[in-house]
C-alpha cells in the first residue's frame, strides 16, 4: 500500500513564534523533526548505515547553522525539508498548515489590466498567418488572449469560470525579454504570480508555460493527428482506452489512487473482449505517481505469462507509528473483519516495539489461464512514475509479453506507507514512512529508478512517444 503524494511543496505564511504555550522558533522545530523522524521513520537508519554517521553529523550542523538564521516558517519549512533530502527524495515532506493569521504575505494584490479592445483584437488574431505566442487560447478555467506588445507578450482574460477573474482585461500571464531568452509569468487563482522558464510551443496549437498547458483556439493552424491525442492523455485525470488501429489498443492510466480504481476496473471490464481480441496493447502510465497497489490488479491477468513475485515489507514498531493500526482497528468505517485484522497486527506490532515485523510477506501470483491476447505489452514510463507505479512495473516487466519503454521512472518505493504527524506547534505536518522493503539492500530503487528496456531520448519527443511504441509493436 503506498501513497502518491510524493514531495509536499509548502506554502507561504508567516512565522508564529508562540502558540498554545510553546516555544515555536525554527530551531525547535528542527530538534522535533529530528528526533520524531529518527525514531519512527522505517528508512532512517538504512541510510545512516548507507552514508555513515560522520555524513549525518556534518548534515545536521550545516542544516542546524542555517535554521537558526532562518527569519519566516515558510522559510524554516524549506531548510526543514532540505534536511529530509539527506535520506530520500520521495515518500517525505513538510506540509504547512494554514490559519487565519493576516500576514503580508497572505495579502491579495489587484491583478493589472490589459486597456486594448478585445474585439478588435479578435478581427485581429483572425487574420493572423504566423505561429507564435498571439492567439486566443483555452485550459480548463479560462479563455485567454495574447498580445504582443514590442518584445513581450500579454496574455489577458477573454472569459473565465474562476471567481476573482471573471472581468475580461485582467492580465493573467506575462511573456517577457529576458536577455536572450523569455521569461514567462502565471498569475494563480489568488493573483500570486508563479515564474517560470522560456514557455514552450509543442506543435502549433499548444503551448507549455510553467506548469499550465494551454489550446489555441484561434487561429487555428494545422496539426498532426497525434498531437491531438498526446494532449488528451496527459491532460485527462480520468483513465479510458482507445483503439489506435485494428492491432493496437492504447490505455491510459494518469494515477493510480484508490479513489480511481473503481473507473480503472470499469475501463477494463468494458473493453475485456476487445483487449483479449487485440494483438498490442500500449499502457502509458506516464507521470503516475502512484496510489494503492490494488488498483492495478485488474491489469494483471492480461499481461500475465508467468507467476508473478512479489516482495514483502516489514513495519517498524513504535508507539507513535503503530498508533494509527490502533485507529484503523476501532474506526467504525470499516467492518468487522478488517478491524480485527487491524487489531491483530497492531498486537503484534505493540510486542515488537523497536523492532522491524514482517506483516506483509512475500507473495507470488498464480493463474491457470494464459491468454493469447494481447500478444505484446508495451508500457510508457517515464521520470514522473513512482511509488505504487513503480511497483506495478516491478511485476508487470516479469512478464514475458511487456516491455518497458520511456526513461527511468523517480525511484521512490523502498520506505513506503506514508504517514504523518502535527508538530508540537501545530504548524505543520511532518510526513514520514512506516515500511522497508524487504529488497533493501541488495535491489534498491528510491532515488535510482527503474530502467526501460527501450530509452527513447531526446530526439523522440514525448508527444510521439505512443506513435513510436505503436510501430515497434506492430513490426
Amino acid at each position: 500500500m503506498s501513497l502518491k503524494n510524493l514531495v509536499l511543496i509548502t506554502v507561504a505564511v508567516a512565522l508564529a513564534f508562540s502558540a498554545n504555550g510553546q516555544n515555536c522558533t525554527c530551531e525547535s522545530n528542527f530538534e522535533w523533526v529530528k528526533k520524531t523522524f529518527e525514531e519512527n521513520d522505517a528508512g532512517f537508519q538504512y541510510i545512516i548505515d548507507k552514508k555513515g554517521q560522520a555524513a549525518y553529523d556534518i548534515h545536521n550542523q550545516l542544516m542546524l547553522d542555517k535554521v537558526k538564521a532562518a527569519n519566516t516558517l515558510e522559510e524554516c519549512t524549506e531548510l526543514l525539508y532540505e534536511w529530509l533530502k539527506f535520506f530520500r527524495s520521495g515518500h517525505i515532506g513538510i506540509e504547512l498548515l494554514m490559519n487565519d493569521t493576516p500576514t503580508a504575505s497572505k495579502s491579495i494584490s489587484t491583478p493589472a489590466r490589459w486597456n486594448g479592445n478585445i474585439s478588435q483584437f479578435e478581427e485581429y488574431i483572425d487574420t493572423k498567418k504566423e505561429v507564435d505566442f498571439e492567439g486566443i487560447w483555452e485550459n480548463q478555467s479560462y479563455k485567454i488572449g495574447i498580445k504582443k506588445e514590442e518584445a513581450n507578450y500579454i496574455g489577458f482574460i477573454i472569459e473565465a469560470d474562476v471567481d476573482g477573474w471573471r472581468e475580461p482585461g485582467l492580465v493573467k500571464l506575462k511573456i517577457e525579454q529576458d536577455g536572450d531568452n523569455l521569461k514567462s509569468t502565471y498569475f494563480m487563482r489568488d493573483y500570486s504570480p508563479k515564474e517560470s522558464a522560456e514557455p514552450e510551443l509543442i506543435g502549433n496549437n499548444y503551448m507549455q508555460i510553467g506548469q499550465q498547458t494551454l489550446k489555441r483556439l484561434m487561429p487555428v493552424f494545422y496539426e498532426e493527428p497525434f498531437m491531438e491525442s498526446y494532449f488528451k492523455s496527459i491532460n485527462s485525470p480520468n483513465p479510458y482506452l482507445e483503439e489506435l488501429n485494428e492491432t493496437t489498443l492504447y490505455l491510459r492510466i494518469p494515477s493510480f489512487q484508490f479513489s480511481y480504481k473503481k473507473e480503472i476496473d470499469n475501463v477494463i471490464a468494458s473493453n475485456k473482449q476487445k483487449i483479449l481480441n487485440t494483438q498490442n496493447l500500449i499502457i502509458d502510465v506516464r507521470d503516475n505517481g502512484g496510489g494503492a497497489d490494488i488498483s492495478y490488479y485488474k491489469l494483471l491477468p492480461f499481461i500475465y505469462t508467468n507467476p508473478i513475485k512479489s516482495v514483502g515489507v516489514k513495519f517498524l514498531s513504535t508507539e507513535l507509528n503503530n498508533q494509527r493500526f490502533l485507529e484503523l482497528a476501532t474506526s467504525k468505517e470499516n467492518i468487522f473483519i478488517v478491524r480485527k485484522i487491524y487489531k491483530y497486527r497492531y498486537n503484534k506490532l505493540q510486542k515488537n516495539l523497536g523492532e522491524f515485523v514482517n506483516l506483509q510477506r512475500n507473495t507470488i501470483y498464480r493463474r491457470k489461464t494464459i491468454y493469447k491476447y494481447p500478444m505484446n505489452v508495451g508500457i510508457i514510463i517515464n521520470r514522473g512514475c513512482a511509488s505504487a507505479t513503480e511497483q506495478f512495473i516491478l511485476e508487470a516487466k516479469q512478464s514475458q509479453k511487456v516491455k518497458l519503454f520511456g526513461t527511468t521512472t523517480w525511484g521512490a518505493l523502498d520506505v513506503s506507507n506514508k504517514a504523518y504527524v502535527e508538530s508540537p506547534c501545530k504548524e505543520f505536518y511532518l510526513w514520514y514512512c512506516v515500511s522497508l522493503s524487504m529488497r533493501i539492500p541488495d535491489m534498491a530503487i528510491d532515488d535510482i529508478g527503474l530502467e526501460p528496456d527501450c530509452y527513447l531520448d531526446e530526439s523522440i519527443p514525448q508527444h510521439k512517444w505512443v506513435e513510436f511504441v505503436n510501430d515497434i509493436l506492430n513490426q
